[in-house]
């Protein structure tokens, strides 16, 4: 039996202008998602997830009589999570050899689904390097990095960028560019506070939506380059340990971002509510249309603003996680 856990992720800057060239700064966080696999004497497959915002299901599936889990759960939600599981699956045997193998998966998390802060990524990362140790292989963080992203992409249809799992195989925070990326060093402290509204976006609709701007109005694919300038300026802001300016470039994000329609009333309200409460900075975090927002406050206004903030379901301080993936004892 063998145990693997990976971060979850804000974005500084540069999300959805990711997945058109464009540099992203994505950091990881201490919430982690578990993944504990322990393998079986056939080739079947046995997920257990106990806690991915869902009700918590247990599904089977492999071998020769079904191709498709059996279980009591809305279909979408039930298709999302166990495309990404699915996918991580067949890396590890690929990655091992072992195209045969059959495993018990259990997976925990404490990063809430669909809410723009990595889960996904975060579950496939820990998922492939789990079942890889359980089959005796062991992967480096990039080679985990590069496997997860191939699922994302295909799950994804596509539309995905390498800035979540990259962030989440490798911890700290981290800057992708297209097939670039690499971890950023010597960071300064980023006192994060995060608001989750309880709901989530739909990814591959947003991101859609965002595509069909940028082919209709020029200045639609102006304001994707704007975002692509603020995160170069945010990076020189991290570089210069300059965490006032790192803020204020937040709020231009932002704004930028809720332009090309894919922020939501919820998002919009706590991002409010932290700057009225003094924030440095403020914005939504991931794909957008519900979610969270990030905030950076080193007092405690914001975590106490959002506390208070109609349609905040859950606020809380995020320490950056410099840890990516690890196998747990």
């Amino acid at each position: 039996m063998t145990t693997s856990s990976a971060p979850g992720k804000v974005y500084l800057f540069g999300e959805h202008a990711v997945v058109y060239g464009e540099p992203a700064v994505p950091c990881a966080i201490e919430r982690r998602a578990r993944v504990t696999v322990e393998a079986r004497d056939d080739d079947r497959v046995s997920v257990r997830a106990d806690d991915l915002t869902l009700d918590g299901f247990t599904v089977a599936w492999g071998g020769e009589a079904d191709d498709r889990p059996d279980v009591d759960v809305p279909t979408p939600l039930v298709e999302a999570a166990m495309g990404y599981v699915d996918g991580a699956i067949e890396r590890a045997r690929e990655a091992a050899e072992a195209p045969a193998a059959g495993f018990d998966v259990t997976i925990e998390s404490d990063i809430p689904l669909g809410a723009g802060l990595g889960s996904s990524a975060a579950v496939v990362v820990a998922g492939i390097d789990a079942a890889t140790r359980e089959l005796g292989v062991e992967l480096d963080p990039a080679e985990i990095a590069d496997l997860a992203y191939q699922v994302e992409y295909e799950v994804q249809e596509g539309q995905a960028s390498r800035a979540d799992t990259f962030c989440s195989a490798m911890g700290g925070a981290v800057r992708v560019q297209g097939d670039d990326c690499r971890q950023i060093r010597d960071v300064p402290n980023l006192p994060f506070v995060v608001g989750y509204d309880g709901g989530s976006g739909d990814t591959g609709q947003l991101v859609a939506g965002v595509r069909t701007l940028k082919e209709e109005y020029g200045f639609a694919a102006d304001t994707v380059e704007a975002i692509g300038d603020v995160v170069r300026s945010g990076e020189a802001a991290l570089e210069d340990g300059d965490v006032e300016e790192v803020g204020r470039l937040m709020d231009f994000n932002h704004g930028l971002l809720s332009a090309l329609g894919v922020s939501a009333r919820s998002l919009d309200s706590m991002v409010w509510a932290a700057r009225e409460a003094d924030a440095l900075g403020a914005k939504l975090t991931g794909a957008g249309g519900g979610g969270c927002v990030v905030a950076l406050d080193r007092t405690e206004q914001t975590l106490t603003a959002l506390e208070y903030t109609p349609g905040c379901e859950e606020a809380f301080r995020a320490e950056l996680d410099t840890d990516g993936v690890r196998v747990e004892a």
